[in-house]
């Protein structure tokens, strides 16, 4: 995808093109990494390139079961509210079963739901406050679907961020670097793009 979010015609064509950037910056963001990579933690917390695709992909979910339930509320979990709490934080690990492409496959794969929902909702239609976290408002009954596609937007690059920070921790790799590389960009003076060490010799 290009550095940049093609023109659009609306608002609904708005936010399913920056949902799609802000997702495919992830497969930027792990272009060229190993398997043990995708699980490395250098920084001073806990998070992974692996665990980041795994986390966004869980949220993008959640969020975009709302949309298309809207003005209901999706089919509730089958685990308790004590057996989620347990669960809390485990899609930010990486089990032995998960792979890079198969992470991806299911972040490209959420997305392609997310479109189709954003593409027929109503973006005005109310989106009720879940009442299941501290973090959500007790002052508002509910959200729009246009809020929640922007919540969305805001939850991808906000985690996209940390990756971007995971990454250059593992090898220095920056994303324009990793864009162009994947991208096959032309080589400049002042961009360069990223190649694995071994092809750089």
């Amino acid at each position: 995808m290009p550095a940049h979010v093609p023109p659009v015609a609306d608002e609904r064509e708005s936010l399913v093109a920056y949902l799609d950037q802000q997702r495919d910056a992830f497969a930027s963001i792990a272009f060229g990494l190993t398997e043990e990579q995708i699980r490395l933690a250098p920084t001073a917390g806990t998070l992974t390139i692996g665990g980041l695709i795994k986390h966004v992909t869980t949220c993008e979910r959640g969020w975009t079961e709302r949309m298309a339930a809207a003005p209901g509320v999706p089919t509730p979990p089958e685990q308790s509210l004590e057996e989620q709490a347990t669960a809390w934080g485990d899609d930010f690990r990486v089990t032995d079963d998960d792979t890079l492409e198969s992470l991806l496959s299911a972040l490209a794969a959420q997305g392609e739901v997310t479109r189709k929902v954003l593409r027929r909702a109503d973006l005005g239609a109310p989106v009720p406050v879940p009442r299941d976290a501290p973090w959500f408002p007790h002052d508002v009954e509910a959200w729009s679907v246009r809020w929640v596609a922007m919540h969305i937007v805001e939850e991808l690059a906000r985690h996209a961020g940390h990756a971007d920070i995971v990454r250059e921790s593992i090898d220095g790799a920056t994303m324009y670097e990793l864009v162009a590389g994947r991208e096959g960009w032309p080589e400049t003076d002042w961009l360069k793009p990223w190649r694995p060490a071994a092809s750089m010799r």
